[in-house]
Parts: C-alpha cells; structure tokens; sequence
C-alpha cells in the first residue's frame, strides 16, 4: 500500500512505535497514545452544559510513570514531517515537557528546549530517535540536578494506588517541580493552586516520595482546622498506615511516630510554657508541610511563624490557592516565588473547576440611606444623621427590610432552579448570619416544617452549627441545604455539593474573595453539580476586575469610585483561629448600651427596600464574564466568526451533522440554550442566530416545515419512502434539526411502527441514498427566499 493511502493511525503503528521501541523505549510501560490531559470546559446553557473539547497529545513518553519527559505529535503521510509542531509546544508548554517530536512516518523533528545539542529544532531519521539514557541525562543537566544524591531524589517513584488513581496532569507538575527544588537543596518551597484542585492530594505524593527516598523521615503537616486534619490523616494520606500516623491534641506530644499532623494553634499558647512545639528538638523534623499557607504562617507578627523559625532547619513547604501579599505579610518573601501555580482561570478552562455565572442584585439603598432627623431605632437609640451605604449595612446599620429582600431574592433563586442546591449565605458577623437565617427560615417555612434544619447556621459560637458542618459538607447528605456564616467556610472546608454562593458580606480582602469563590468550583457531574451561581448583594464581584485575581481580569467592568470594596474591619474580619481551630466569634452587640456611648449597631425596621438593578452574567470562554446583553454579546461572536449572513449559510449548509456546528459555536461562547431564554421562544437554532445576528424575521419549525411540503419536494419519492421523510420532518417540527441527523430516529413512533430501521432506510435503496434524502430535505428546510 501507498504510504500516502495510510491514516495517521497506520502511520503510528506501521513506522512510529517501531522507531520509538527500537531506540529503547518499553512501548507497554513508557509510552502512552493518544493521551485526553484535560476534561473539556464545561460550557453552560440556560439549565444546560456540555463539555469543549478535551486538549490530547498523541504520544506522551515517560521516564516511568507520572514522570514525563516528551511529546510526539503525529500526522499521516500527506503533512509534512513538522506539521503539527507548534500545537505539540502549546502542549508542552502546559504539560512542563523539554523534548517535542513531530512525525509524519518519514523521520522526526526534534525541538529541543534544553538546546543540549546547539540547536533548538533539527531532523531526525526514523533510526535516530533518542533513547530514555539520552533525554533524562539532557533533562537533568538543564535541570542542574548533577549528584547522584540528587537524582535518586527526582527518580523516587510515586504511590501506586490499587484504584488506578493517578496524579492529574497539573498535579504531577506541582509535585515533580517541588521533588526537583528538594533535590537542589532548595528549602522553602510555595505551591499556588487554585482551591479544588486537589492540594493535599498533591502533598500525599510529594511527602510519598520523600519518605520513601529516606530523604524525609520526619514530617509535619500543619492545617488550621481540626476537620482538616482527619479527613487528611484518614483520606489521602491513609496509605501510610496509622502506625506512623499521629493528630497532636491537647498540646500533648508523643516522640514515637513518623508523620504528624497539628493545628498551627494546636502547638503554641499565649503562656511561653506552654508552647507544646518546644517539646520537639529543633531538628526533629526534616520536613514541614504547611497547608493554607496564607492564613498567617507568613507574618512576622503570627505566632504561628514561632514554629516555623523554631523548625527553620526542616524544608518546608508553603499550599495555598491565595498568596497572601500586603505591607505586613508576605508568602513569597518568606517562600520565594512559587514553584508551581495552578490557577482558577486554568482549572476552569481545563474542566477540572466549575464555571459560574453572577447574578448582581442592587437595591434602592445600595448607594445611600440618610435617617429622617430624630429617627428611633427600634430599640429607642436615635440614629445618627448621616449617609449610610454598603459597607455600613448590618456592620453598624441594621435594616431588616434589606436583610428580608436578600433572603426573598435567595429563595426565588433556588425555587426557580432547585430548592435542594447547597448553599453558602457569607454575612458581615455572627449576628448578621442569625438574622439572615431567620429570615430565609420565614422565607422558606413550608421546607423548614418538614426538616428543621433546611436552612442552619454554621458558626464558631454554636456548636449545633458546627455539628451540622460534616453534613453540609457530605455528598450524599441532602440537608442541610442553606447554611448561613461569617468566616467559619470561607477557607479549608471541603463543600463539594455547594451550587450556590451568596455574597452578602463586605469583602475587602482578595485572599478571602478568591478563598469564598472557591467553595463553588468542585465539580459533581454524576450529581448534577457542573456549575455554581454567585449571587452578589454587596458589589463584592467587583475583585473580578482587580487583575491580581487571576492574572488577568475575568471580567469587562470598571467600578466606579464609591464602589471600590470597603477595606475589612479589625474586629470583625479577624482570621485569627481560636485554640480549636475555629474563627473567633467577635463579640454579638445587642441593645444593652450605656447611654452614654453610641451604640455599636442601630436596628431600624421601617426602610423600604426594594430591589433597583439585576442581571445575570456568563463566564466565557475567555474567562470574562459576559457582562452585556447576551444577545449583543452572541451577535458580536457570530459576526466575529462567520463575517456576514452568506459565511454562516455556507457553513451550515456544508456541515453534516448541525450538532456538531452546535457545539463548536459553544466553544465561541454562543450559548444557544441561554440565548433561547433570554429570546423568549423556542426557535430553531438556524433562525435563533440568523434573526439574532442578522436582522432576519425568524420562521417556526413548522413555518420551515409548511415551507418544504409547498414546494412539493416529497413527489420524488414513492411509496415507503415518502412516508419516512414526512415522518421525518414532523420529528424536526417536534425536536428541531439535530434529532433528524442520526439514524436512531427511524428507532422512534410512528418511524418504527413502519418498519425496522434496516426496512426504512431499503426504501431509499442503499444507506447513502437515505443519507442524501435526509441532506436535501434539510437544504430545503433552511432554503432562504
């Protein structure tokens, strides 16, 4: 056979494995084939989502697993031999690989990155691929890895779970980068990955291999939440064993284990005495681990940094989704610049994280309430004659028809989507999040009859809330559903279930804004849970447009000078934890006063309020939140790819299958399900981008159906025949284009009451006959006069 007759997958068996196996390499443990890296961006419509494309190499070679180290792109023989070169650096670049190879079954050509041999690119013969000895040894020499101490290091292998369980793509990255810096002697250490990415997951390999390599033999694991350290001792770290394992409580310390796991607060005290870390020799560990790095280790001023200085020979190694930086307190100062980062905006775009969509509510106080003069609050104080606005609101300003709105528009959200979405109320304090949770209880009385605890509050003051802390938290727990706080979820609690984040507390801080968002973006899609809606009363989305929240802006929208967030309070945006690892509860102000003094908060109950402004905006597929209409936003899309109303008919007159188109455009951002509710009707996708993009008046399905039987197409065809096709085109007036492209509609009434599918498509003659039937129909369907 003709080279030039083979497809790209003849090619890689018939001349690029036997190239690859001949030079060294085991073709059955090193060398993995058309490799899916990422899951596909989620991409939302309306109450509907699919899935963009999923980002594959075709080859990807290991040193052994988990340890990659080059990239093949191949194409058949009718490319040249370095097509397809620069989507194999694009990859590359992602999956932190030095060596790319692109073949067509002639030869090779090799980009170098290291630039051992001189030159970054040259050919190569099918003969002279490099062997596994030839790359790690140009990988390792650019790496400045040159002992043998060093190497043994990098080469431990990872954790092989029974499961089939494997590091993802930028966890591997994370952990090989931070096994690779341990190796250079390297020992402050940052990892900056986003929240639901699986940071202690990643932890468990990078400690695995330390331990394993002797390295490592004593290891501390410091978190700032009592849950975090058992669901890390009893989850990702369980290959261990509990024989080496050991939670330090109550400051008491036992020299006998291997691996420990404390709160920061666990292991100091106010009394110099009783600083329990003392008890350990300054070297006694070799390594420590510090998970949420930026809730304090960092700060001169923290007495967790006490443990860290004490412990400054072990390497330790900073987590967090948030690198703290402000005048005071610094994580990269202390770690260096961080090894690795994976952000939100990657996660998304990966299908690893859930995408959101913001739903702005304003009310008509949003921007300014001044008391009539003399006005009583309902505790008999006179309220102070000036003008109160957000950063006032239920901080020292008290307006309970304000607070009954948030909780109103909270319940016709969930009524209208689901009533049994998880959701997180975040409150300005304790005392906030109690009214608001009356509020939505009165709010939603018909559900609170039947389960007490549909809606709770989750505090460091009630030990009931925290209670029902491990059920908000469990997947398969429905209730509770609504959970109102303060600070107790904002940071280190695992709410995978969470569809619905509500924004009403004044966020100055951007490490607690990117910590609060990060309670939506863990993915359930076997539950239901591809997505999650932020709901903001308090303009906090306004961090969105701060480029420090993600690298670059994600969303098109400047605030305006009075709507820059309100900096956090001292005493009630403390993160400080208490000795049980949970926020201290500021102190709840309530009407006992000196008369003498102002009052802390006045409680005013007689305002109307009513909602001014509200819109809903989309995460794009640039990472921006679509913040115009959406039908501005599609047809400016539409535009962008198809020019004029002529180079969208072309295209969708050539593409076979209408689905696929379909998601391609959804790939662009066009939302066509969204589209369809913002419209109002139920058009056909062909008349909903045509009437939106291009002024044209929009026909029914069954106005294109009338169209086709008025030109007598069907008196060509004879018999069974004909029956289908009329068939067939009730199926699109009933279901639209895309449920006539595939031959299971001849499995569906009444097509399968006329005979089996084989039967039907007979009556046609052969199976292309059908095909070409069904193709002139739909160019009739969309024949434009």
């Amino acid at each position: 056979m003709n080279k030039k007759d083979l497809s790209e997958r003849d090619i890689c068996s018939k001349f690029i494995n036997p190239a690859i196996q001949k030079s060294g390499w085991d073709i059955q443990k090193q060398v993995r084939e058309e490799v899916s890296f990422t899951d596909g961006r989620i991409i939302v419509q309306g109450n509907l989502h699919t899935r963009g494309k999923k980002k594959r190499a075709d080859y990807i070679l290991y040193l052994k697993p988990n340890v990659p180290i080059a990239i093949i792109e191949a194409k058949d023989n009718n490319h040249n031999v370095g097509d397809g070169m620069q989507q194999a650096l694009e990859y590359a670049e992602i999956l932190q690989i030095n060596f790319v190879f692109t073949s067509n079954g002639d030869g090779f050509v090799f980009h170098d990155k290291t630039k051992s041999s001189g030159k970054i690119e040259k050919n190569l013969s099918l003969d002279e691929f490099p062997s596994p000895s030839e790359l790690r040894e140009k990988d390792l020499k650019f790496k400045n890895i040159d002992t043998d101490e060093a190497k043994e290091i990098v080469e431990q292998d990872y954790f092989v779970d029974d499961s089939g369980m494997s590091p993802r793509y930028y966890q591997q990255n994370a952990i090989n980068r931070t096994i690779e810096a341990i190796a250079k002697d390297q020992n402050r250490i940052l990892l900056v990955m986003a929240t639901g990415t699986g940071k202690t997951y990643t932890a468990f390999n990078i400690i695995w291999r330390l331990w394993k390599s002797g390295i490592k033999k004593r290891i501390l694991f410091l978190a700032d939440r009592n849950a975090l350290l058992t669901q890390t001792k009893n989850g990702d770290f369980s290959p261990f064993g509990n024989d080496i394992m050991h939670i330090i409580k109550n400051r008491k310390i036992d020299k006998s284990y291997q691996i420990y796991f404390a709160l920061y607060q666990g292991l100091t005290s106010n009394e110099e005495a009783k600083n329990a870390y003392k008890e350990f020799s300054k070297d006694f560990f070799d390594l420590v681990v510090i998970d949420e790095c930026h809730r304090g280790s960092a700060s001169e001023a923290s007495a967790w940094r006490e443990v860290l200085d004490y412990f400054e020979s072990a390497t330790q190694i900073g987590l967090t989704a948030t690198p703290k930086e402000t005048k005071d307190v610094s994580n990269i100062s202390y770690f260096g610049e961080p090894v690795y980062t994976y952000t939100l905006k990657q996660g998304i775009d990966d299908g690893f994280l859930a995408p959101y969509k913001v739903v702005r509510i304003a009310t008509n106080i949003d921007e300014g309430w001044r008391p009539t003069k003399g006005l009583l609050d309902k505790f008999g104080n006179e309220v102070k004659d000036r003008i109160y606005n957000l950063k006032d609101y239920d901080r020292n300003l008290i307006i309970d028809g304000r607070t009954e709105l948030v909780a109103k528009k909270i319940t016709e959200y969930l009524k209208a989507t689901d009533r049994f979405a998880k959701t997180i109320v975040f409150c300005v304090d304790i005392d906030h999040a109690n009214r608001m949770r009356q509020a939505l209880i009165n709010e939603n009385a018909d559900l609170v009859n039947k389960h007490w605890n549909y809606v709770v509050k989750i505090t460091g003051d009630d030990d009931v809330g925290k209670q029902e802390l491990d059920n908000f938290m469990d997947v398969e727990e429905q209730l509770p559903v609504i959970a109102t706080t303060s600070k107790m979820l904002t940071t280190g609690v695992d709410t995978k279930m969470v569809k619905v984040i509500v924004l009403e507390s004044n966020i100055g801080s951007m490490t607690e804004f990117k910590q609060i968002i990060g309670r939506g973006t863990r993915i359930r899609e076997a539950e239901g849970k591809v997505f999650f809606t932020i709901m903001d009363f308090r303009k906090a989305t306004n961090h969105f447009a701060d480029p420090d929240f993600d690298g670059e802006p994600v969303q098109i929208y400047e605030p305006e000078p009075d709507e820059i967030p309100v900096p956090p309070d001292p005493e009630t945006d403390s993160e400080e934890p208490t000795d049980d690892g949970e926020p201290e509860p500021p102190e709840i102000p309530f009407p006992d006063y000196d008369t003498d003094d102002e009052p802390k908060k006045y409680y005013v109950n007689k305002v109307q309020v009513r909602v001014a402004n509200e819109r809903v905006q989309y995460y794009g597929k640039d990472g921006k939140l679509i913040t115009e209409s959406l039908k501005e936003y599609t047809k400016d899309n539409i535009v962008k790819e198809f020019k004029n109303i002529n180079g969208f008919l072309e295209r969708w007159t050539k593409t076979d299958k209408k689905q696929l188109l379909i998601e391609e455009l959804a790939e662009q951002g066009i939302l066509i399900e969204a589209l369809k509710d913002e419209v109002g009707k139920d058009l056909d996708v062909f008349d909903l981008i045509c009437h939106i993009a291009f002024d044209k008046p929009p026909l029914t399905r069954k106005e294109r159906a009338e169209q086709v039987i008025k030109r007598d197409y069907f008196s060509k065809f004879e018999g069974k025949a004909k029956l289908v096709l009329e068939a067939v085109l009730h199926k699109y007036i009933e279901s639209g284009v895309t449920s006539i492209e595939e031959t299971s509609v001849l499995k569906l009434k009444p097509l399968s009451d006329m005979g089996s599918p084989i039967e039907l498509v007979k009556a046609f003659g052969k199976r292309k006959d059908f095909e070409k039937a069904i193709k002139e129909l739909e160019n009739h369907l969309y024949e434009i006069a």
